[in-house]
């Protein structure tokens, strides 16, 4: 064997091994990405599974209230924001508690199942924050009593101050209602919230 040949040889085991080396590294940043997306897939579903899980009900039950299913009585829920109806029929306001919310798709109907369970609890269950002055909504979005629009809430055609603390009673008719309407909007708002078909 001429020393030309060796050469030649030696050429090819050194291309060989390169290639080679080539071809691992390629395989091993493959395997890296495939493992990078295979947890980042993972840690996305854990956050989504924890953040539902923690909206089914909140933690433990609400301060003073009866036995779960003591009761099943119903409520109609009418919120307003500027003539517009706010929709609880969509999935992320349905059954958030076992003590009261909204059922079987509908957005009007308030179902409690428990006694002396408050309206404020049923907003905290929804991660809706309610009070005298603001409506929030869980993106932060803020509907607040200013000087040009006002936070007004009624219970059978009455004007009352706050819900946060009230305990409705079977077949009450219950209004949210922010904007700047006259006592003859706020009327109509009331006989359409009167409309309402409960459902139990």
């Amino acid at each position: 064997m001429g020393k030309k040949d060796r050469e030649e040889r030696v050429q090819e085991r050194e291309t060989f091994y390169q290639k080679r080396q080539r071809t691992q590294f390629k395989n091993k940043a493959i395997a890296i990405g495939i493992l990078a997306g295979i947890v980042a897939v993972l840690g996305i579903s854990s956050y989504n599974f924890y953040e539902l899980s923690s909206q089914v009900t909140p933690k433990g039950e609400p301060p003073g209230s009866g036995p779960l299913g003591g009761i099943h009585i119903h409520a109609g829920l009418l919120t307003l924001i500027y003539g517009q109806q706010f929709d609880y029929s969509s999935t992320a306001y349905q059954i958030k508690s076992p003590y009261i919310g909204f059922q079987k798709g509908n957005g009007e109907t308030i179902h409690a199942m428990a006694k002396n369970v408050t309206m404020g609890f049923l907003f905290n269950s929804l991660r809706i924050g309610l009070d005298d002055k603001c409506f929030t909504f869980p993106d932060s979005r803020a509907f607040c009593t200013n000087a040009n629009y006002t936070l007004k809430f009624y219970v059978n055609h009455h004007e009352v101050p706050d819900l946060k603390n009230y305990v409705f009673k079977d077949q009450d008719r219950i209004l949210i209602s922010f904007g700047n309407e006259n006592e003859t909007q706020i009327n109509a708002q009331l006989a359409r919230l009167d409309g309402f078909q409960l459902i139990t």
